[in-house]
């Protein structure tokens, strides 16, 4: 991804005709290189922390995209939309009541088992005040989430909306804020 070492290095070898291994330890050379190895790893660890970010948004839209799919890139109702909502709150339910069975009685909860009780709270009290997905009612935004190949940058193409447990549906832009 970064690329600063790499330019770094032909740099000072194109200066050094190419013998870069006979760099002194405290030279000007040697402490460029050290900058950009660092900045390299920096903004490597930015990116990192950026795809693990985006990764249950991304999950979301093609959990939806399934969804759009398998009935043929056509708009739903409110109802189906709700419908899938709720499946995709409570999928983690069934592995939460495993964990929670495989426990021993008067043992504290694993970090597992706290893990998937605060995902499903989460997702509860976001469907309650307002569930962030790809407009499924409309007919244009359904056949573009059909073509979702699995990037962040074609979200944005997408028209969003949250989605309340009242049924009431709001438009939203993406990135989401505070989501």
């Amino acid at each position: 991804m970064a690329k600063t070492l790499e330019k770094t290095r032909k740099q000072i070898s194109k200066k050094k005709n190419g013998a870069i291994d006979s760099l002194h330890e405290k030279s000007r050379n040697a402490r460029r290189l050290h900058r950009a190895q660092i900045r390299d790893e920096r903004l490597e660890k930015i990116a990192r922390t950026r795809r693990r970010q985006d990764q249950p948004l991304l999950a979301r839209a093609a959990f939806f995209q399934e969804f759009a799919n398998e009935n043929g890139n056509k708009p739903f109702e409110l109802e189906a939309i709700q419908a899938k909502i709720s499946e995709f709150v409570h999928q983690h339910d069934e592995e939460y009541d495993e964990v929670k069975k495989a426990r021993r009685p008067g043992r504290p909860a694993s970090a597992q088992e706290d893990l998937l009780k605060m995902k499903v709270e989460a997702l509860e009290k976001e469907y309650r005040d307002g569930f962030y997905l790809p407009d499924l009612s409309s007919e244009a935004n359904v056949q573009m989430l059909g073509r979702f190949e699995g990037s962040w940058a074609f979200l944005t193409n997408l028209t969003w909306v949250k989605v309340s447990a009242a049924g009431t549906v709001k438009p939203s832009s993406f990135p989401p804020q505070g989501l």
